[in-house]
């Protein structure tokens, strides 16, 4: 019989959940998404749907875990057994592992930049040469499936170790080393000459900026920057214990991860200021604009190899808990051991990646697909990263909130004596608020 585990401290689970959310959507997609909707008025926006929208799904995907102590398929199986709703589990289970795919992908290209840039690569570049480094960077195939399966091998080594043994005890290395190389990029970027006018672009909100698509942004940013909609939540609710308090560890989870996206941005457009150079620059802004940046500025050998260790460290948080949901639910449902199904649904991973790092350039059909005339990266992080999170998150809250019905989540919240003190307003955001937010952001993706 294979053992589900639990989390060995309140800690140790929310450093996990909290590396889980916190990725690279954090540190390369956040700053170039605030770049593009104007700055500090789209953070303040940001933290609002953050409260408004991620906060009560993941409290109800919490719940949803602890109550059944199972992988997505089981826990609605357990609620509602001989319907229909498991298919949502397996939703959740197919999504994770699909966005694995993609984002390995895209985490290698991390491992990649740091040996890039302690062998000085960068120094003296200027951007045209730094985007044709990236190109051919992307573009070679080998290089790609080697950086591909070494990110992915590092992943499986550690969520086979278990929960305690393995995604507790890593995630209580990474999550503080990851704090401690962005405080030192943050001191840097600071001191750095004409960063005064980055954090103003970051600091002072331009309410004359607002319209109907910093809003959609923001509530996209927020939403998919949790884990939400695709089990991960509910996952690593089922390990915690009882006594543990939902509520708080939710706060602390979701308070983790803005943290770190605003950080980046204290890091990154004081820098991009200093060097004269716009803050919407798009998602190129990370492999392309601050390689340049790096190599203008003293020490910047070092200030560019810490940002990208610092995002492969980020990324690995994530997808510990990108491959943890297949992995529980072969546990849980097929009683297969954990190393077992830790290395299958890995091996199976890495088959179904090898188009996304093919789709940079290495072959052709990947990189412009027939009539979507897209690579296939961009499409799977269309369709999984988002179209698919949308969905589930949004029959997460049909069912927490009309089926499984609010006063059973809230038994499961209050356990143990915990008082919510804001139940009546999440009550009134998982049956109303979230289901209408998420629909907008879901309808938006094909417009």
């Amino acid at each position: 019989m294979a053992s589900r585990g639990k989390w060995g401290s309140k800690v140790g689970f929310i450093l996990a959940a909290a590396g889980s959310a916190i990725g690279l959507g954090n540190i390369w997609r956040f700053p170039y998404i605030t770049g593009n909707n104007g700055g500090a008025l789209f953070v303040l926006i940001y933290i609002v749907a953050i409260i408004v929208l991620g906060l009560p799904i993941m409290l109800a995907e919490f719940a949803l875990g602890r109550a059944t102590a199972k992988n997505p398929v089981g826990a609605f199986n357990a609620i509602r057994p001989g319907t229909k709703w498991h298919f949502t589990g397996f939703l959740g289970v197919i999504t994770g592992v699909m966005i694995l795919t993609f984002y390995s992908v895209i985490a290698g290209w991390t491992l990649g930049y740091c040996l890039k840039c302690l062998g000085g690569q960068f120094k003296g570049i200027v951007r045209e040469k730094a985007a044709l480094v990236f190109q051919s960077f992307i573009s070679d195939s080998w290089v790609q499936i080697l950086w591909l399966a070494v990110f992915l091998l590092l992943t499986i080594y550690i969520v086979s170790k278990g929960i305690s043994g393995g995604l507790e005890k890593y995630a209580k290395v990474m999550m503080p080393l990851l704090f401690v190389i962005m405080l030192l990029l943050l001191i840097r970027s600071l001191t750095l000459p004409g960063a005064e006018k980055g954090l103003q672009f970051y600091l002072k909100p331009d309410f004359s900026k607002i319209n109907g698509r910093v809003f959609l942004a923001a509530m996209g940013q927020a939403f998919f920057s949790l884990s939400l909609g695709m089990g991960t939540m509910l996952t690593y609710g089922s390990y915690l214990k009882r006594k543990e308090n939902l509520v708080s560890s939710a706060a602390w989870v979701a308070a983790l991860d803005s943290l770190i996206a605003i950080l980046a941005g204290f890091i990154i457009f004081p820098a991009l200021f200093s060097q004269n150079m716009m803050p919407d620059q798009g998602p190129g802004l990370v492999f392309v604009i601050l390689p340049v940046i790096f190599s203008q500025m003293p020490g910047g050998v070092w200030f560019g190899f810490a940002f990208f260790t610092l995002l492969a460290v980020a990324a690995l948080t994530s997808t510990i808990s990108l491959l943890e949901v297949p992995v529980a639910f072969l546990i849980d449902e097929k009683k297969w051991p954990r190393r077992k199904a830790t290395w299958l649904v890995g091996m199976v991973a890495f088959v179904l990646a090898v188009p996304s790092a093919l789709s940079g350039g290495g072959v052709r059909f990947f990189t412009n697909l027939p009539i979507l005339h897209k690579d296939f990266l961009s499409l799977w992080d269309k369709l999984w990263g988002n179209i698919a999170l949308s969905i589930g998150a949004f029959l997460v809250a049909i069912f927490v909130g009309y089926v499984w019905k609010t006063a059973n989540a809230l038994d499961e919240i209050t356990n143990n004596g915990v008082k919510f003190r804001l139940a009546k307003c999440w009550v009134l955001s998982i049956k109303y608020v979230c289901p209408l937010l998420i629909l907008i952001v879901l309808i938006s993706q094909f417009f």
